[in-house]
């Protein structure tokens, strides 16, 4: 008896079947992190943490991602694209199982964080080669837009649904509910047909050792400085010096016509400069915003699951309806232009958030304010991969594509790190100032305050700065939840100032790439999944 491969049929170019398992694998890979934005307050109740770790564990699953994504593309294309595929559900798996059954931060951060991160830099590059390999003709291009619809109603709808199941059912559930997905998904992995790399087999362990040092390292020193840690400087350091050497080692490769982590010739071209300098703004922005506003919601205003993923709906619907409109309604206008407007919508909503955080009593003021943001980042979904990727020639359009995810993916996780680490300084700060001018602490509770916020400051609700401070006189109790009470607004205003700044840096980019003729369209750019 001969082992039978299912092999797409002429007329159909594709099994429509795998077409719809791998939109499903997409839909797990983009809800992942929606569901753990939404259950911040959640999770830190359950595991008795703190939101600074469980943002931690957020920004270093976006990092582990981005520093291997390049890496794991080129993995893929070593040990098979089918063999990555499987390894990076596995993988992804494994952070859903031990969020559904952890009792600590800890396996969050060694199996949701680092182990999913690397799934993750499997999955991404290898799906992108096997629905190229697996699909035909129209089918192909009808795979795409079915896995690339399910990462944007995953991207909409995944606060909704997380803050819904978080809720009234638990935190716990929603990531079963993965894992439970994952394995339909592995279960149907008969019906890939693997696709053969053909090109060079040499690979680039110096250039892959420096890449993920530098992003490692700048993120991790963020990292660090928010949780309170030494070494921050080194860490730093480390990563730029990294990065710089980076350069100069993949110049030196390609003058020596050696195999690279990636072609610096991509970089030759303005319109791949300013698109993927504009994807991982975007994408700073867009982490700025999903860590910044689920605090504020939850640990301010003190919102559950629900209640935090309806306030940020506004944002997330916003984005896929204008992503979705502008896609199909673009036509002859110009990419540059719609993407100028992108980053002009997104500055002013935040600047409209900006003044509103200490004012609100509810998510009901928010609305207008992540609605512009919100149709900005759409317009920016919209145009910007297709802006970065159409000059690139066909052949190198799937490693452009690489490298444009990696930007995103370290943009999101720098926006993810830098915007908490900010908030907590600035919390620090904030309180101890305005302890240092109460006229109801003594001096030596100010310098409590003081050094207990040195070593540990941190986001909290004030129904859990009452329980802590029990045992307290009244007087000195109102003081401090009042002083909690007004700091907290302060330091999320600062820390929404990297999304700001995000934008407005964007928005530059978006004046010098409307004095470029816009690129022509080109069909190899749709056919590849966004950063």
């Amino acid at each position: 008896m001969t082992e039978t491969t299912v092999v797409p049929s002429v007329e159909t170019g594709g099994n429509q079947l795998l077409a719809v398992l791998l939109a499903m694998a997409m839909f797990v890979l983009v809800v992942d992190t929606s569901l753990m934005n939404v259950s911040i307050s959640a999770v830190v109740h359950d595991l008795d943490t703190t939101a600074s770790g469980v943002q931690s564990a957020i920004a270093l699953e976006a990092l582990v991602s981005a520093a291997f994504i390049l890496i794991g593309s080129k993995i893929a294309d070593l040990i098979g694209r089918k063999r990555a595929y499987i390894i990076g559900l596995l993988g992804y798996a494994a952070g859903a199982l031990s969020m559904t059954l952890t009792q600590s931060l800890l396996p969050i951060i060694i199996f949701w964080a680092i182990v999913g991160g690397l799934g993750a830099s499997l999955l991404l590059p290898s799906m992108q080669s096997l629905i190229h390999g697996n699909f035909s003709g129209p089918m192909q291009r009808k795979a795409y837009a079915l896995v690339g619809a399910a990462a944007a109603i995953a991207a909409a709808v995944g606060p909704l649904l997380g803050g819904f199941i978080t809720t009234y059912l638990s935190w716990r559930v929603a990531f079963a509910g993965e894992v439970v997905i994952i394995a339909i998904v592995l279960l149907g992995s008969r019906l890939v047909k693997d696709v053969p790399y053909t090109g060079s087999r040499g690979v680039d362990v110096v250039g892959a050792i420096l890449s993920a040092l530098g992003m490692g390292g700048v993120v991790l020193g963020i990292l660090v400085w928010e949780e309170g840690g030494g070494a921050v400087a080194a860490l730093l350091a480390v990563g730029l010096v990294a990065l710089g050497s980076l350069v100069w080692w993949l110049k030196k490769r390609k003058r020596e016509g050696k195999p690279a982590l990636l072609d610096v010739g991509l970089f030759t071209s303005k319109y791949f400069r300013l698109g993927i300098s504009s994807q991982t703004l975007q994408q700073i922005a867009l982490g700025g915003l999903m860590i910044a506003l689920p605090i504020y919601l939850q640990m301010v205003l003190e919102y559950n699951a629900l209640e935090a993923g309806l306030s940020l709906a506004p944002l997330s619907l916003t984005m896929f309806a204008v992503a979705l409109l502008a896609g199909r309604k673009a036509g002859n206008r110009s990419p540059s232009r719609i993407i100028l407007a992108g980053f002009l919508l997104l500055l002013v909503g935040v600047a409209v958030l900006i003044p509103i955080v200490p004012r609100a009593d509810s998510g009901w003021a928010m609305v207008a304010p992540l609605m512009i943001a919100g149709a900005g980042l759409g317009l920016l979904v919209s145009q910007l991969n297709n802006y970065t990727l159409s000059p690139i020639e066909e052949e190198r359009v799937s490693e452009a594509a690489g490298v444009n995810s990696a930007g995103g993916s370290f943009g999101l996780a720098f926006g993810l790190a830098f915007a908490g680490a900010i908030m907590l300084a600035s919390l620090s700060l904030v309180f101890t100032d305005k302890a240092d001018s109460s006229s109801v602490l003594t001096p030596a509770q100010q310098e409590q305050v003081a050094d207990g916020l040195e070593h540990n400051a941190e986001v909290m609700t004030n129904t859990e700065l009452q329980d802590l401070l029990a045992g307290q006189p009244p007087p000195v109790q109102e003081e401090i939840i009042d002083i909690n009470t007004d700091s907290r607004p302060i330091a999320l205003q600062i820390a929404l100032l990297v999304p700001l700044i995000a934008a407005g840096l964007g928005l530059v980019n978006g004046i010098r790439m409307t004095r470029l003729p816009d690129p022509e369209p080109s069909s190899a750019a749709e056919a590849t999944l966004g950063g």
